[in-house]
């Protein structure tokens, strides 16, 4: 087991899923005049465990399930390859959940019994998303929880526990993010969907085909696109945010002819991580957006 097996686990570039909400959550914050600097700072914290315990518990349990062979088209996972145990990955899952719920306990001191109902799902969530006795990522649930966890509980989460006000437009921001956020799992499961459909994991993807799998991706750039715009226009957030949130949405459109064209479901790989690209800069570039 070495440090670098152990980074490969964390799947970096997966970050910007939990990273892009939260940036914004403190964006519309600080635009409604209530930033906090450590509950950001904490709820960020958080959102890294979560998605880290998220993605060591999904590296195991696809293993154990069959999911992930030598036939995987995408980058390597960690117990697949055996650069680390199976129990050694099932720990770093629970190490980061610990760490999560441990930030978790300041940030219910600070916002109350909200956080915890949402630490909890959120936990509950990630585990359950290929783990469990019902993985509800192998019964097509794979793309609600993304769209939910990391679209309005995690922009009006943030906001709130710096506010302590539940904010509508942070919930409507949050679709915003959650939708491209889904995106960048539309296009994994794309990917995967014939190694998927053969080891029993029945995602959107599987149950939908390629065709209306690929339109799915497109409606959700549409929607990523359109909410912000709708925000600026109603005054929810400067016109600015939006704008940012745009050109972000438009850095996808590499991505989005490749998941239209694609000859080689590895080809898919590079959508995937310029996807995954675009969600941090849309956080980033939204955030930045409310500071103006």
């Amino acid at each position: 087991m070495t440090i670098g097996a152990w980074v490969a686990g964390v799947r970096l570039r997966t970050l910007p899923a939990a990273v892009g909400p939260v940036l914004m959550g403190g964006g519309l914050a600080w635009r409604d005049g209530g930033f906090a600097p450590l509950p950001f700072a904490a709820a960020l914290g958080g959102a890294l465990f979560i998605q880290i315990g998220t993605n060591y518990a999904n590296d195991y349990s696809d293993f154990v399930r069959g999911a992930d062979t030598d036939a995987r088209l995408g980058a390597p996972r960690v117990t697949q390859t055996g650069a680390l145990r199976p129990d050694a990955v099932r720990a770093g899952a629970a190490v980061g959940f610990v760490l999560a719920t441990l930030i978790g306990v300041y940030l219910v001191w600070r916002g109350g019994w909200p956080i915890v109902g949402i630490g909890l799902a959120s936990i509950v969530a990630g585990v359950c998303y290929t783990g469990g006795p019902w993985p509800f990522g192998y019964r097509g649930l794979g793309d609600l929880f993304v769209l939910v966890f990391f679209g309005p509980v995690a922009v009006a989460g943030t906001h709130y526990v710096q506010t302590l006000t539940w904010s509508g437009a942070a919930v409507v921001a949050g679709l915003g993010v959650g939708a491209f956020t889904t995106a960048i799992l539309v296009v994994n499961n794309l990917r995967d969907r014939e190694t998927d459909r053969r080891a029993g994991k029945r995602t959107l993807a599987v149950l939908m085909g390629t065709r209306p799998t690929q339109l799915e991706y497109s409606v959700l750039l549409g929607v990523a696109a359109a909410i912000p715009v709708w925000g600026g226009l109603a005054d929810r957030w400067p016109v600015w945010a939006a704008g940012g949130a745009l050109i972000a949405v438009g850095s996808a459109a590499r991505p989005a002819r490749t998941v239209w064209r694609y000859a080689d479901p590895r080809e898919l790989n590079a959508a995937l991580v310029d996807t995954a690209r675009a969600v941090g800069a849309y956080g980033v570039l939204f955030a930045a957006g409310c500071l103006a």
